[in-house]
């Protein structure tokens, strides 16, 4: 047996009906849909993260070489040993949390907050060892479990109109807000929603014809578009080009910016060293920061593994994915080394559902996104050239074929209809996997109460219920100021 039927082998390519092409296509898919993060999260994290004797520019090198590097360990996690297609990185939202609220709003120094999120790895690491998160998430009800993937599908469709500019904030005539919180976007106005419509019109024509690769021809074709476009004068650079890359391209060119970036990320470390050592100094501040990240983390990841799982045809009859601890363990490894190193919390991937609709279906999908995650440690300047409303595309699309959960649901039930209706409804709503979730898990038993069957809640499904309600007592608290550091 050759070394490519071992690898087959190993990852089970048989089993899965599929191939070395499939396998491919869908990790580069999945790839591209998620690429944005090596640079979206030095933008966010540099907002908090200042080092002293290194201006910005290079914090923000450091900190997307860190960002890499923690996808690349938590996907060869994934691939190797959970053996899914599922790409993970530095999650959004919760970087987010990590910077405007721990860092910037509440005063916790960046160092101590990354020593909040290892030992949030740590934990979950010694759960996931000894089965208790598998525990919690086979007690979600079933309604919350079918729901998530339809309800993920719609924060990505919204998340996707949002940046290629087809859904805009509602303002009246003077530019004020007003009573209306969106509108469709004029694609006369805007360059970005005139192409991004031509390149949705060609993915979705692609599709439906049943062309394989069809989500990574259209990312690719938009791309080459804007910037055509751009070089050709129709348009200002910066437009339909990510901000400076125009300039850093014809200015500096291709091997100057190669050659440019700083790999050195060790201050960050020393940074992540100094705050395990803040510990002591600031005891109920750091209890208070890993419960907020562990609980978020938690839940964002499971909604996503369960729902994106869905879509893919890994659960079971019940709603489970089977050996969830695998992948959960993926994500531990990912979230400790990690913060090591200098970033948030590493988290499952939802654009994963555009590999997974493009047929991958094993861990050599994750393989092949993690050898494209290290190609681009070496190419992190030409990343940045690569326009985030391109890669969107994959959400719309992806979001509107995982409406296909909602066949799954019993709509006649009271309990089905109120838990996935808020689960579903919930999450785009908010932003927020783990608040779809939450709204699910907490009306179930009171719904099933309602209805007469308390019997059939378990004590397990009360107690997370009732967890939820105190997680946000403490999170509201905290936004009002009532519980201040």
């Amino acid at each position: 047996m050759g070394a490519a039927e071992r690898l087959a082998d190993y990852f089970n390519f048989s089993d899965h009906d599929t191939d070395y092409r499939t396998e491919t296509l869908a990790g580069v898919t999945t790839f591209l849909a998620m690429a944005y993060i090596i640079v979206v999260n030095p933008a966010i994290l540099s907002d908090a993260i200042v080092i002293e004797g290194y201006d910005q520019t290079e914090v923000f090198q450091m900190l997307a070489v860190v960002t890499i590097l923690s996808s690349i360990v938590a996907t060869a996690v994934m691939a190797f040993y959970a053996k899914r297609p599922f790409g993970l990185a530095p999650g959004m939202g919760l970087n987010a949390f990590f910077t405007y609220t721990v860092v910037i709003v509440l005063g916790v120094p960046w160092e101590l907050a990354l020593a909040a999120v290892f030992v949030e790895g740590i934990i979950f690491m010694a759960l996931t060892a000894v089965g208790a998160r598998k525990y919690i998430i086979e007690l979600f009800p079933e309604p919350v479990k079918f729901a998530v993937g339809a309800g993920i599908g719609i924060f990505l469709l919204f998340l996707g109109l949002q940046e290629l500019d087809l859904v805009v904030p509602y303002v009246d005539a003077d530019g004020l807000p007003s009573g209306t919180l969106i509108e469709l976007g004029n694609a006369i106005q805007s360059p970005v929603a005139a192409l991004s419509v031509i390149g949705l019109g060609l993915t979705f024509f692609l599709y439906a014809r049943g062309i394989k690769g069809s989500i990574i021809i259209g990312i690719v074709t938009t791309a080459i578009a804007g910037w055509a476009i751009t070089l050709l004068g129709i348009v200002q650079p910066d437009v339909l080009t990510p901000e400076g890359a125009y300039d850093d391209i014809t200015n500096d060119g291709i091997v100057s910016m190669l050659t440019s970036v700083q790999y050195d990320f060790t201050p960050l470390f020393w940074g992540f060293v100094d705050g395990l050592s803040m510990i002591p100094e600031e005891p109920l501040v750091f209890v208070l920061v890993v419960f907020t990240f562990f609980f978020v983390d938690f839940f964002d990841t499971a909604g996503t593994l369960i729902g994106v799982s869905q879509f893919g045809g890994f659960l079971d009859e019940d709603g489970n994915l089977p050996e969830i601890e695998k992948p959960l363990m993926a994500d531990a490894v990912g979230t400790t080394f990690g913060s090591m190193i200098g970033t948030s919390t590493v988290t499952t991937y939802i654009e994963s559902s555009t590999g997974i609709e493009e047929g991958g279906r094993t861990g050599f999908t994750a393989l092949v996104v993690g050898a494209f995650f290290l190609l681009a440690l070496f190419t992190v300047p030409l990343m940045t050239a690569i326009p985030q409303y391109a890669t969107y595309l994959a959400l719309v699309v992806v979001g509107i074929i995982m409406l296909q959960g909602v066949a799954d649901i019993d709509w006649n039930d009271p309990v089905w209809l109120i838990s996935s209706g808020l689960t579903i409804t919930i999450m785009p709503l908010t932003a927020s996997i783990a608040n779809g979730i939450a709204a699910g898990i907490i009306s179930y038993p009171l719904i099933k109460t309602a209805v007469g069957d308390a019997r059939d809640v378990s004590l397990g499904q009360w107690t997370l219920a009732i967890a939820f309600i105190a997680y946000f007592a403490v999170y509201f608290a905290i936004e009002a100021g009532t519980i201040t550091f």
